[in-house]
C-alpha cells in the first residue's frame, strides 16, 4: 500500500500510502478522497457561476448530483467493458477503490443523466451544459492526483525532467513488460516513466482557468463551452494517452480514448465553426 516515489531529475521523493485513514475498519482511500474533493469544488463553483443566469440553485445542485451520481456508475461501466482482463465478482466490478474508472464514460454519462435531470427541473440545458463542462476541468484536475496515490496511469519510460519511479510503476511494467512488447512498446521497469496524471491534470488545470475566462466574459452562443471543452480535453487526451501503458484497447487493438477523443474534437469543432459563421453572417447583415 505504501509507495516511495521519486522524480529523479527534479530531485524530490515522496513516500505515500494509498491508504489516508481508517473509520470504524473502513480504510479510507486517498483516491476516493481527491475525487471527492474535486467533486465539492466543482459544485461549489457550478453554484457560483449559476448565480450569473439566475439559475435556481437548488435545482441545479439536484442535475450535478444526478450527473454526477451517474458519471461515475457509467465511468465504472464504461471501464469493464474495455478493461483487458475479466473481473471475478460482482464485488470487483463495483470497488473503484484501487482505480478503474474510464473519465470519457463518465463525461458521457454525466450529460445524458444531467441532462435528463435539466428536464426533470426545469433547468435550461444549454446554459447547466455550459456550466457543467467548465467545472468538469476543474474536478478532472484535482481528480486525476488520485492516479498519483495509487501510482496508476503513467507512461512510457521518459528521460524527461518530469520522469517518475516508484515500487509501483516498476511492478506494473515486470508484469506487463511481455504484453505491451506484443505492442511494439518496449519498457523498462527500472528506468523513470512519464507522470501522464499530472500532464492531464495541468492539462486541464489550464482549461478550467481558459473556459472560467472566456464563459464570464465571452460566451457567445449556449454550449459554447461544451464544444470548447471537447476539443481542448480531446487534443490533450489524445496525445497523453499515447504515452500510457495502461490503455483500454478495441478488440481492433486502438485505443478506445484516442478514438473518442478525434471524434469529439471532430464534432466539437464543427459545432463551433457553424455557430460561429452563423454569429459571423448575422453581425455582417446587422
Amino acid at each position: 500500500m505504501i509507495n516511495h516515489i521519486q522524480f529523479p531529475n527534479l530531485g524530490l521523493e515522496f513516500t505515500i500510502n494509498r491508504i489516508a485513514f481508517s473509520a470504524f475498519g473502513l480504510e479510507i482511500y486517498w483516491y476516493g478522497i481527491l475525487l471527492t474533493t474535486g467533486m465539492v469544488l466543482s459544485v461549489l463553483v457550478g453554484l457560483h457561476l449559476a448565480k450569473r443566469f439566475n439559475i435556481n440553485q437548488d435545482n441545479l445542485l439536484d442535475v450535478i448530483m444526478i450527473g454526477g451520481v451517474m458519471g461515475i456508475v457509467c465511468a465504472r461501466i464504461y471501464y469493464i467493458a474495455f478493461a483487458p482482463f475479466e473481473y471475478e465478482t460482482v464485488w470487483d466490478m463495483i470497488n473503484i477503490r484501487d482505480g478503474g474508472i474510464g473519465i470519457y464514460g463518465g463525461i458521457i454519462g454525466g450529460f445524458v443523466f444531467g441532462g435528463l435531470a435539466c428536464k426533470w427541473k426545469n433547468v435550461d440545458i444549454g446554459n447547466a451544459a455550459d456550466i457543467t463542462a467548465t467545472c468538469f476541468m476543474l474536478g478532472q484536475a484535482i481528480g486525476r492526483w488520485g492516479n498519483f496515490a495509487n501510482q496508476e496511469a503513467f507512461g512510457t519510460n521518459t528521460t524527461s525532467i518530469f520522469g517518475m519511479i516508484s515500487e509501483g510503476t516498476t511492478r506494473y511494467l515486470e508484469q506487463m513488460a511481455p504484453s505491451l512488447a506484443q505492442q511494439g512498446i518496449i519498457v523498462d521497469p527500472n528506468m523513470p516513466v512519464h507522470p501522464t496524471f499530472l500532464y492531464e491534470s495541468v492539462w486541464c488545470a489550464i482549461g478550467f482557468i481558459v473556459l472560467y475566462i472566456h464563459f464570464t466574459k465571452n460566451r457567445k452562443f449556449k454550449g459554447e463551452l461544451v464544444c470548447m471543452y471537447a476539443v481542448w480535453y480531446g487534443v490533450g487526451r489524445f496525445f497523453i494517452e499515447g504515452l500510457r501503458t495502461d490503455s483500454l484497447i478495441t478488440s481492433s487493438g486502438l485505443r478506445t480514448s484516442q478514438i473518442v477523443a478525434v471524434v469529439t474534437v471532430i464534432v466539437g469543432l464543427i459545432i463551433l465553426l457553424y455557430n460561429y459563421s452563423k454569429l459571423i453572417k448575422k453581425k455582417r447583415k446587422n
